[in-house]
């Protein structure tokens, strides 16, 4: 079996106005491949990524069916869905803030985290998350975690998720536009980690974001939305060189010429990593 998960047939709905917001959508992730989703604000990407998840707000409810390694996720209870979060599937929020209670020091989230899904002591959880923080180069790992996160920056922030994704190892990670809050220094930092991290772990990856030279840079496949619905989807350079979609054009024209300054920053970036 190619497919690691399976959706089909994902339609989302809003039970107060009864609006659609995502209409019949229907897409596979391979084993060790990485999806982008792109699209402008408002398409459903996010919508789709906390569908799979089982993370939408109450009022948002859904239909269709997500199979993950055979199994059918959108029919397991709230209990047995949180266990395959994190463990499984693990999602990287847009805003790293959004993703830690503002009253705990950081080190608490990842404590309790690590400890619903593995067994270990205190101080291997400390090690482990120390070695991880430390590989995706952030200094004094140990202070980090003694810190509010409203102490640490975006990037930071971003990074402290990604590690904390190394030592889970999940399936597949779900990063939900992980560099739209940061600046380009950071987006650098931040998109070369991911890049890593797909190395390193051979994971599957959803890869949402508004930046093209990103996706190109990241991804195996693109799917396109608009409006709830799925306009386009293929290999990346098949989109990039030869999108057949009018929407996926316009996406294509517009969102190159204003990815062309974040590549370069990258291609400076990357020259700069490659002389070390």
């Amino acid at each position: 079996m190619e497919n690691l998960l399976e959706v089909s047939n994902l339609k989302v709905w809003d039970s107060h106005s009864g609006k659609e917001i995502i209409q019949d959508s229907s897409f596979e992730l391979k084993y060790g491949s990485c999806l982008a989703v792109v699209g402008e604000s408002g398409s459903g990407k996010s919508v789709t990524c906390r569908a799979i998840m089982r993370l939408n707000r109450s009022t948002l409810h859904q239909s269709g069916n997500i199979l993950f390694k055979g199994e059918n996720i959108s029919q397991l209870s709230t209990k047995e869905m949180r266990k395959k979060r994190g463990k499984n599937l693990c999602m990287i929020l847009q805003n790293g803030m959004s993703a830690f209670d503002p009253s705990y020091v950081v080190g608490v989230h990842l404590r309790e985290t690590l400890a619903e899904h593995f067994k270990w002591s205190k101080s291997e959880i400390e090690l482990r998350m120390t070695r991880a923080m430390e590989s995706v180069m952030l200094k004094n790992p140990t202070d980090i975690m003694n810190k509010y996160p409203h102490q640490l920056s975006g990037g930071m922030l971003q990074r402290v998720m990604i590690a904390l994704a190394i030592v889970l190892e999940p399936d597949i990670i779900i990063a939900d536009e992980p560099t739209t809050a940061l600046d380009t220094i950071s987006q650098y930092e931040v998109v070369d980690q991911f890049i890593k991290l797909r190395e390193r772990m051979g994971c599957s990856m959803i890869f949402v974001s508004h930046d093209l030279g990103v996706v190109r840079k990241i991804a195996d496949e693109v799917m396109v939305m608009r409006d709830g619905r799925i306009v386009e989807r293929g290999q990346t350079e098949a989109i990039f060189n030869k999108p057949q979609h009018d929407y996926t054009k316009y996406l294509v024209s517009t969102r190159l010429a204003l990815s062309e300054h974040f590549k370069k920053v990258m291609g400076e970036g990357l020259l700069v990593a490659d002389s070390r």
